[in-house]
């Protein structure tokens, strides 16, 4: 592992800090940056996750997608937990907490919105991080891509009534614009320039797509980084003036993404999946599509509403978290099968 993969957690917390940092000292630049936006997904970010998933868009050989077909276990269970389990653990857990453990302190208004937010997360499994969380896990490319893909369709069917079942409302008005643009930015463009990029190498010698994904690995790490940064930068004004209704919100997500995580990473190893396969197929359930949850909640609830909030909360959380559960399955590859054949090439090792 290279400087930036080995002490990655350092790296973020220093990004987490002077992204606050910024955003008090700046809030103006911040705010311009916020403010390039197509459909509610910010131009920048969309560039910094672009750079992240990249190299892993070139390691995927299509030739061997069919593969995946082969042991269809893992998408099973992907689709068992981000559409049967986890938007309603979501909302019981969101319901626990605001409406028992933390009734004394937070008024039943703001908990309904809280609750409403986390609930959005819940419904709307993660496009694009996923790619990285895969990636720095040693995860299958090619296995990986078929199991956003099929999330990414099926959430589009079922992303509304899912939602309107357990938010309770007669009617969800997706955001088809934002769920469309995420797809095309953070996963159709780059995995069109990786296909194209790998043909092109594959042409070349047979070292040139590995000195290429050499030279990549640290831009993508660096992308992460300054995905963190703005992010913290966007919400510093607000961890400063409400800290405690952050925490309070961040509780219940941090139980909910570690509980997921637990469960699916226990039913991969009761399926015997191979550790490549099972990581990502954990990590999908556990991190979210923020930007379609805070869409949603914006329009549903309003910009400054609890609702929005909790979905900005989440955001915040993820990125520690998932380090932390990218840590554990890096951790305990013993506890599974040798790694899938769909990843066993030459040109992706």
């Amino acid at each position: 592992m290279g400087i930036f993969e080995r002490y990655l957690s350092v790296w973020v917390a220093i990004s987490i800090i002077t992204g606050v940092i910024l955003g008090l000292w700046q809030p103006e630049v911040f705010q311009q940056i916020a403010n390039l936006e197509i459909a509610h997904v910010n131009v920048v970010i969309a560039v910094f996750i672009w750079v992240m998933i990249y190299p892993m868009m070139v390691q995927i050989d299509f030739t061997s997608i069919k593969d995946v077909g082969k042991n269809p276990k893992g998408l099973v269970l992907t689709i068992i937990i981000n559409w049967l389990i986890k938007p309603f653990t979501m909302a019981l857990i969101g319901w626990l907490f605001f409406r028992i453990f933390f009734v004394d302190l937070v008024d039943p208004a703001s908990a309904q919105e809280y609750i409403a937010g986390m609930i959005l997360l819940g419904v709307a499994p993660c496009t694009a991080m996923v790619f990285v969380w895969s990636q720095l896990t040693k995860g299958d490319p090619n296995y990986t891509l078929v199991q956003v893909s099929v999330n990414d369709l099926i959430m589009i069917f079922a992303f509304a009534p899912i939602s309107a079942f357990l938010l309770g409302v007669s009617d969800i008005q997706v955001p088809w614009e934002t769920l469309l643009y995420s797809v095309l930015l953070y996963v159709l463009l780059p995995l069109v320039a990786g296909v194209i990029t790998r043909k092109i190498l594959n042409n070349k010698s047979g070292q040139s797509l590995s000195t290429l994904l050499a030279k990549l690995k640290p831009w993508s790490m660096i992308g992460l980084l300054a995905t963190v940064t703005l992010l913290f930068g966007f919400q510093a004004n607000t961890i400063i003036a409400e800290p405690l209704t952050i925490f309070l919100i961040a509780i219940p997500l941090t139980l909910q993404t570690f509980g997921i995580f637990i469960i699916t990473y226990a039913i991969a190893k009761w399926m015997k999946l191979p550790h490549n396969i099972a990581g990502p197929a954990s990590l999908i359930g556990t991190s979210n599509f923020f930007e379609l949850a805070v869409a949603v909640a914006i329009s549903l609830f309003g910009l400054h509403s609890g609702a929005a909030l909790a979905t900005v909360v989440g955001v915040l959380v993820e990125v520690p978290i998932m380090l932390a559960l990218v840590a554990i399955i890096n951790r305990t590859p013993h506890w599974f099968n040798q790694p899938s054949n769909t990843n066993q090439l030459k040109s992706t090792q």
